[in-house]
């Protein structure tokens, strides 16, 4: 690993992670703070203001040993609730469109990533910010995404499902599949079991909530949410397993829904780009309806999205002096 280059962040609602780079994008080192939302502005309300304070504090160290480095930011930072506004790009949108599109601050030493926007499959606007970043990272650690057309899957509180031609982001829809989760295990009598990401999952009835969603899968979901506590007074699923049931379910449901809309009916892996915990269950979803699946680290992805943003502004400052 070379010496201190860059400083590549994702700023998300809950969470900031910024990481210390070199040249080539190797991590060197990582420091975490508040994410989006729980930055406060002073009381002149200047949000910006609590923004770039959060950002020196976090960074002086580095600063003070490296000297004044440049950074890329990406997701909820650029958003309304962020340090400023970085615009959407429609879509069909371009690698460097996006890297064209970043929005700078401090000077010109950073850049804020921006979003992506499109009209769905089911002609509704739809939105994303830090994904896109992601899926330049991806499109950087596996370069077979560049050719032909691809389908990508981003499990989280709000899974997009993407569709790729020649590297160029087509189109995309999301489902809330994360956050429906979320609300139905800690606002409803159906699980009645906090959400934590941190708990094991039961694989044995996340794979019973597979299998049954597969048993009619042209149910609507809405017809089949009750199961979670019927089975359970049946006697036929333990309590404490209802979570993993309805996570089953939902992620059955998320796969079917996006693959009959976005597949084509074309035989292709889908590219899964995420968490350790969420991608081996999209993955699993995904083969039990006949589907194989291509496994990409998120936060790798992310970092090399975001270190793929760098060399491109370096070497346009380099271009034109």
């Amino acid at each position: 690993m070379g010496a201190a280059s860059f400083i590549a962040g994702d700023w998300g609602t809950s969470h900031l992670r910024l990481s210390l780079c070199d040249a080539a994008g190797h991590l060197l080192e990582t420091r975490s703070g508040p994410g989006a939302a729980g930055v406060v502005g002073g009381r002149d309300g200047s949000r910006e203001r609590a923004f770039e304070q959060a950002f020196a504090s976090l960074v002086a160290h580095w600063e003070e040993t490296y000297g004044e480095l440049p950074a890329v930011l990406c997701g909820m930072v650029g958003s309304s609730i962020g340090w400023t506004q970085a615009p959407y790009v429609a879509c069909p949108a371009r690698p460097e469109q996006l890297v064209d599109a970043c929005v700078t601050l401090r000077g010109g030493r950073l850049h804020i990533v921006p979003g992506l926007s499109c009209r769905n499959r089911l002609d509704a606007p739809d939105f994303m910010r830090g994904e896109e970043t992601q899926i330049l990272g991806a499109l950087q650690l596996v370069p077979t995404l560049r050719n032909a057309t691809r389908l990508l899957c981003l499990p989280g509180t709000h899974t997009k499902w993407v569709v790729l031609q020649d590297g160029v982001v087509r189109e995309f829809l999301t489902a809330p599949t994360g956050e429906l989760y979320a609300v139905l295990c800690e606002h409803s009598v159906l699980v009645r079991k906090p959400a934590r990401a941190a708990d094991p999952i039961d694989m044995h009835a996340f794979q019973q909530g597979l299998a049954q969603f597969g048993e009619f899968p042209r149910a609507q979901l809405l017809h089949r949410l009750f199961e979670c506590r019927s089975r359970q007074l049946a006697g036929e699923l333990e309590p404490g397993a209802a979570d993993a049931f309805l996570s089953g379910l939902l992620i059955g449901s998320d796969v079917h829904g996006a693959l009959r809309l976005l597949s084509d009916g074309t035989p292709t892996p889908v590219y899964l780009i995420g968490s350790s915990q969420l991608t081996p269950l999209y993955a699993l979803a995904l083969g039990s309806q006949g589907c194989e699946s291509i496994e990409v680290d998120g936060a790798a992805a992310s970092l090399a999205g975001l270190a793929h943003v760098h060399r491109c502004r370096s070497a346009e400052v380099a271009l034109h002096g």
